[in-house]
C-alpha cells in the first residue's frame, strides 16, 4: 500500500474542498480511493493533518437556534407536506384506475369488432 506525504494529503483535501469540485473527481484525478480523500478530509477537520508543523484548529459549527415561530412554521409545513403526499398518492391510484378502465373498454370494443 503506497505511503502519502502529509503535504500531498493536505493538497489533495485542499483541492477537493474547492466549490464546483467533487471529492469523487479529485479522488479520480489522484488514482486514488474516495473514501481514502473522505478520511483525509476528516482527519484535517480534526486538526490531525496539519502543514507546517503546526496543528490545525478545527471549527466546530453550532447548531442553529430555532424561534419559536420558525418551529411552528416547520411544524405547519410538515403537516402540509404529508397531506399533498397522501392527495398525490391517491390522484397516482386514481389514474391508474382510469388507465385500466380505458384499456378494458378497448379491449371490449376489439372483441366486439371480430
Amino acid at each position: 500500500m503506497p505511503r502519502y506525504t502529509q503535504d500531498f494529503k493536505i493538497k489533495a483535501v485542499k483541492l477537493s474542498y474547492k466549490e464546483g469540485i467533487q471529492v469523487k473527481q479529485v479522488a479520480e484525478g489522484l488514482d486514488i480511493h474516495p473514501f481514502i480523500l473522505s478520511r483525509w478530509r476528516k482527519e484535517y477537520r480534526e486538526g490531525l493533518l496539519h502543514e507546517g508543523g503546526q496543528k490545525r484548529v478545527g471549527v466546530k459549527k453550532s447548531k442553529p437556534t430555532w424561534s419559536k415561530r420558525e418551529l411552528i412554521e416547520n411544524i405547519r409545513l410538515k403537516r402540509e407536506n404529508e397531506k399533498l403526499k397522501k392527495e398525490n398518492d391517491l390522484l397516482k391510484k386514481w389514474q391508474r384506475y382510469l388507465a385500466e378502465q380505458h384499456q378494458n373498454d378497448l379491449d371490449l370494443s376489439n372483441d366486439t369488432d371480430q
